[in-house]
C-alpha cells in the first residue's frame, strides 16, 4: 500500500497522483551507451593489449549504469505527489522518509520551472509556496502544468464558503 493511500483521512479524496519523469534514467542511458561504444571497439580491436583495456573499461562502465539505473529506479520507485481534495502530498525515500503536506486551502502560489528540454519532453519543477511556509523544489516531476492545475483548481471542500 502507497504512503498517499495510507494517510487519507476519512472522507478524502485523492484527486491526481504523478511520478518523478523517465529523464531520471538519463545518466543510466548515457553510460549505457558508452559501455556498448566500449565493447564495440574491444571486438574490432585487433590488438589483445588494447582489446584487454577496452573490455575492463565496458564491464566498468556496465557495472557504473546498473547502479546509476538502481539508484533512479528506487528514488522513482519510493517518491509520491499527489494532491487530494484536501492537501498536497510529497512523500520520498526508501529507508528513511522525508514527507512534505500542505492543506490546499493555505496554498498561496505553484511555481513552475521547466528547461527548453522540459517542455519538449514533459518534466519541470515545481515549488509550492503556503503561507507560513513552502514546499522544497520537487525536481523532474512528470507533466508539472497538470500537476499544477490539480492544485489550484478551485478551493478545497474543507476550505469552501458560501
Amino acid at each position: 500500500m502507497s504512503y498517499v493511500a495510507r494517510v487519507l483521512q476519512p472522507g478524502e479524496t485523492l484527486l491526481y497522483t504523478t511520478k518523478l519523469h523517465w529523464l531520471i534514467y538519463l545518466r543510466t542511458i548515457l553510460l549505457l551507451i558508452i559501455c556498448i561504444i566500449l565493447a564495440g571497439l574491444a571486438v574490432s580491436t585487433s590488438d589483445n593489449q588494447i582489446s584487454l583495456v577496452l573490455r575492463i573499461a565496458a564491464v566498468i562502465f556496465g557495472l557504473l549504469a546498473v547502479g546509476a539505473a538502481l539508484r533512479a529506479f528506487i528514488r522513482r520507485a519510493t517518491t509520491e505527489l499527489a494532491v487530494t481534495d484536501h492537501r498536497v502530498i510529497y512523500k520520498t525515500g526508501l529507508l528513511a522518509r522525508h514527507t512534505i503536506e500542505m492543506n490546499r486551502d493555505k496554498v498561496e502560489s505553484v511555481d513552475v520551472d521547466q528547461t527548453l528540454l522540459g517542455r519538449i519532453f514533459g518534466y519541470g519543477t515545481i515549488i509550492v509556496r503556503g503561507t507560513g511556509g513552502s514546499l522544497e523544489p520537487i525536481r523532474n516531476i512528470g507533466d508539472p502544468l497538470a500537476f499544477r492545475s490539480h492544485i489550484t483548481a478551485g478551493p478545497s471542500t474543507q476550505g469552501a464558503r458560501t
